[in-house]
């Protein structure tokens, strides 16, 4: 059973229970939707477990509270929200002491203060996995959701991608040097682009963040709005960077694959009208009629992309 089946499974399974009177968006999109009193409240949840989003031995503990609070906030900057407040709950082995403990909220609270936000209340529990639950709540005057691209809309991207794939890498390598030193600090301190994304929410037809993967998360995004994605392949590479063809070179990997699959990325991916996109949004492909997301190459062949990304239960 893949991620998005068990997905799917979930979805199915709560939806047979009517949402309640003031959410108006619940499992599918980045995160929940709550209008109390005309005012939407954007609210999501992350996970971050040692050995399956982190190593300990890969970065600071600072690195991994900053990472894991970014991570969870970027849901909230898809929606074209700002967080208002950050829960945190702990799981921390019995041998976690209180100096790692506060490198730990060190990086959480830096976190949150570049975000305009605090963590507000939390959870301490001792467990023998090392982990970080964050929720992050958010307003929005109108959440944007992975619903409501259209046939002729333009397909943007704010963020860089595959710069953090191509981190991991370096780190699961032992390469260091100039070279990676950027797409290393990609993964170790992300940021969620809350501005970008609620400044672009004015115009924008559908949004979702790339955390799992371009081809997946557009995929994601194509099956809630019912279209079509092309992607243009020379366009996703000069949105990728110059510093992913650096890093993809010294480790001997195709930058477009790594902007294509890799994960970690919390780059914003959003629908809009023709004439729409702004700076920092650079197009990288259009919708369509018809379902699924293709690749266009300069010379106009054009190839069907596999969700394939981040999946948690694949083998």
């Amino acid at each position: 059973m893949s991620e998005l089946s068990r997905l799917e499974h979930l979805r199915r399974f709560f939806a047979r229970t009517p949402l309640p009177r003031g959410i108006i968006v619940g499992i599918g999109d980045d995160a929940a939707v709550l209008a109390p009193e005309g005012t939407s409240i954007v609210w999501t949840v992350d996970a971050a477990v040692e050995g399956v989003h982190f190593r300990r031995d890969w970065m600071s503990l600072e690195d991994v509270g900053f990472r894991s609070l970014m991570a969870a906030a970027s849901d909230v900057a898809a929606m074209g929200a700002r967080p208002r407040g950050v829960l945190s709950a702990l799981v921390l082995p019995a041998d976690f002491g209180d100096e790692p403990l506060e490198r730990l909220t060190q990086g959480q609270a830096e976190a949150a203060a570049m975000l305009g936000t605090a963590v507000v209340g939390g959870n301490l529990a001792r467990g023998s996995e090392f982990s970080i639950t964050t929720t992050v709540l958010g307003c929005a005057p109108k959440p944007v959701l992975r619903r409501g691209a259209l046939p002729g809309d333009v397909v943007a991207v704010a963020g860089r991608l595959g710069l953090a794939a191509s981190g991991i890498e370096a780190l699961v390598r032992r390469v260091n040097g100039a070279a990676v030193e950027p797409a290393i600090a990609a993964y170790r301190r992300p940021r969620a682009l809350i501005e970008e994304g609620a400044t672009a929410a004015v115009g924008a037809h559908a949004a979702i963040d790339v955390s799992d993967g371009l081809a997946l998360d557009a995929f994601r995004l194509a099956a809630e709005s019912g279209v079509e994605l092309v992607l243009e392949a020379e366009k996703v590479r000069v949105a990728s960077g110059t510093e992913l063809d650096a890093g993809a070179a010294a480790l001997g990997l195709d930058p477009l694959e790594l902007a294509l699959y890799g994960g970690d990325d919390y780059a914003l991916l959003m629908a809009f009208p023709p004439g729409a996109v702004a700076p920092p949004f650079e197009p990288i492909g259009t919708c369509t009629e018809g379902a699924g997301v293709f690749l266009e190459q300069a010379g106009g062949a054009r190839g069907k992309l596999e969700p394939r990304g981040y999946d948690h239960f694949r083998r």
